[in-house]
C-alpha cells in the first residue's frame, strides 16, 4: 500500500487529486487549515474508492501541527512513500497594501512548510520504493503582470518553492526520488475561494489560447502521472498547465 499525504486537500486541485488518486491500494493523509466538512466530503468519496483515509485540520505555519500531520500519515502505513504540496492561496495585494505580515504568512504557509516537512519526513522517501514529491506552483511567479495583475507575495512564496524543489530534486536523484511541480495556470475555483471577479475571469478567458479556464482536474492528472513508474525519469522540472498562457 502507497502512503500518500496531500495538503491543501478539501477543495480545488488538492482534492480532485486525492479522488484521482483514491483506490484499494492507497492510503491518504489530507489535510487543510479549516474546511473540515470539505475534507469529510472527500474522505468519504476516497474511502468509497477503497482508500484508506486519515484527516485533520491545522496551521501549516505551526511546527507542532506539522510533527502530528507527518506522524498521523507514518502511522498509516508506517513510511511515508509521496508528498503532494498543494497549500496555498493567491493574494493581489500591491506594494502599498501589503505588510510583513502578509508576505510572511504566505512564505510560510506554502514555502517554509513545504520543507520543514521535507525535513520531517526526508528518510521515508529514501526508504521508499516509490519515492515521489509534487509541488502545486502557480504561473504568478512568472507571467507578471497578465491581464494587468500582480501577485507579489504569492510570486515570492511560488517562487521560494520552485527553487527548493529544485534543490530538492537534485538531493535525492541518488536515492531514486523524484522532485516536480506543477505550475498551473487560471484555475476554477470554488465559489468563495477566489481573489478575482467574475469580470476578471471573463477577461483573462479571452486571453488562453485554449479559451477556457483549468479544471482542478486537469492538475491532478499530470500529478498522478509524476507519481507514477511511468514517470520516474521526470524530476526537477516546473511543468506549467496553462491552456497556452505561457506562448504570450
Amino acid at each position: 500500500m502507497i502512503s500518500i499525504l496531500i495538503t491543501g486537500a478539501a477543495s480545488g486541485i488538492g482534492a480532485a487529486t486525492a479522488k484521482k488518486l483514491a483506490s484499494k491500494d492507497v492510503s491518504l493523509t489530507l489535510t487543510t487549515k479549516s474546511n473540515l466538512e470539505g475534507l469529510k466530503s472527500v474522505t468519504q468519496f476516497a474511502e468509497n474508492k477503497g482508500a484508506k483515509v486519515s484527516y485533520v485540520c491545522g496551521d501549516l505555519s505551526e511546527e507542532k501541527f506539522l510533527e502530528e500531520l507527518v506522524n498521523l500519515a507514518r502511522n498509516s502505513t508506517g513510511n511515508i512513500d509521496q508528498f503532494i504540496s498543494n497549500a496555498g492561496y493567491a493574494d493581489k495585494k500591491e506594494f502599498g497594501a501589503f505588510n510583513n505580515d502578509d508576505l510572511n504568512r504566505s512564505v510560510q504557509t506554502m514555502a517554509i512548510s513545504f520543507s520543514e516537512i521535507i525535513n520531517l519526513c526526508v528518510e521515508d522517501f529514501k526508504k521508499s520504493s516509490c519515492g515521489r514529491i509534487v509541488v502545486i506552483s502557480s504561473f504568478v511567479n512568472k507571467s507578471i503582470g497578465l491581464n494587468n495583475k500582480i501577485f507579489p507575495i504569492t510570486a515570492a512564496a511560488k517562487g521560494a518553492l520552485e527553487a527548493l524543489t529544485k534543490t530538492l530534486s537534485f538531493q535525492l536523484a541518488k536515492d531514486n526520488v523524484t522532485v516536480n511541480a506543477i505550475s498551473p495556470g487560471y484555475t476554477k475555483k470554488d465559489g468563495n475561494h477566489s481573489a478575482l471577479s467574475q469580470d476578471e475571469w471573463d477577461a483573462i478567458i479571452n486571453k488562453i489560447p485554449l479559451s477556457r479556464l483549468a479544471i482542478p482536474e486537469d492538475i491532478a492528472n499530470l500529478t498522478k502521472f509524476l507519481l507514477s513508474n511511468e514517470a520516474s525519469y521526470i524530476t526537477g522540472q516546473v511543468i506549467r498547465v496553462d491552456g497556452g498562457l505561457s506562448l504570450l
